[in-house]
């Protein structure tokens, strides 16, 4: 019988934020596939999980690590996919890994838990009974102004992530193109400086501090 594949979800700051599953199965399969071991180590010393072998996965490795993934698993191998912090896959690599075993008939079971996305909608205000989420815009401002106009008229509230290094740009652009639409942003999430910011983009936009990681929520055009 083959081994099982657990996608984990882990903290996305406050490392307290797992469930007693997830410290379950961290403690039970035999090896864990981690996006940066490094993180990974600081996670399982937490929880007192020792002994585990980590193997790298991440986005320059995945379709290497496809077959020994699958070898393991073959051999009776129970293992555990994490990312670095929340749901894994979730902008996050590890599709084709999953397409892979899933076409092969391999078990592949989700541990749900964390996710910067749904938490972030959850405080948000906005309307989220219908959203898209956009994860990473791309980094020509082309491309980015060519998905800005798809979504000029869609109504639906839209999920963006951004790191520090774009984050003025991002909302400069927002601000500019739905200049009307109010806008959340959480940065820092469960981390000791989180904050979070409502309004309109070109009125707040100054006021965030530009450190972390940012979730930017956009609202619908127009609410019903």
């Amino acid at each position: 019988m083959s081994g099982t594949l657990y996608v984990v979800a882990t903290p996305i700051g406050n490392l307290k934020d797992i469930t007693r599953r997830a410290i379950e199965v961290l403690n039970e399969v035999d090896f864990i596939l981690a996006e940066d071991t490094r993180v990974t180590m600081k996670l399982l010393h937490f929880y007192d999980i020792h002994g585990k072998k980590l193997i790298s996965f991440h986005e320059h490795n995945e379709e290497k690590k496809i077959d020994e993934v699958e070898k393991l698993l073959k051999d009776g191998s129970d293992i555990a996919l994490v990312s670095d912090a929340g749901t894994p896959l979730i902008q996050d690599p590890g599709y084709r890994l999953i397409r892979h075993l899933r076409k092969n008939g391999y078990p592949i079971v989700p541990i749900p838990g964390p996710s910067a996305l749904i938490s972030a909608l959850s405080v948000s205000g906005l309307s989220t009974d219908a959203f898209v989420f956009l994860g990473f815009l791309p980094h020509k401002k082309k491309k980015r102004h060519d998905l800005y106009e798809r979504i000029r008229d869609l109504n639906m509230t839209c999920v963006i992530y951004e790191s520090v290094h774009r984050i003025d740009t991002l909302l400069e652009e927002l601000c500019e193109i739905f200049p009307d639409r109010e806008i959340f942003v959480a940065r820092e999430m469960t981390k000791v400086h989180e904050e979070y910011y409502y309004g309109k983009v070109c009125e707040i936009k100054d006021n965030i501090k530009k450190k972390g990681e940012f979730v930017i929520i956009v609202g619908k055009s127009y609410e019903r």
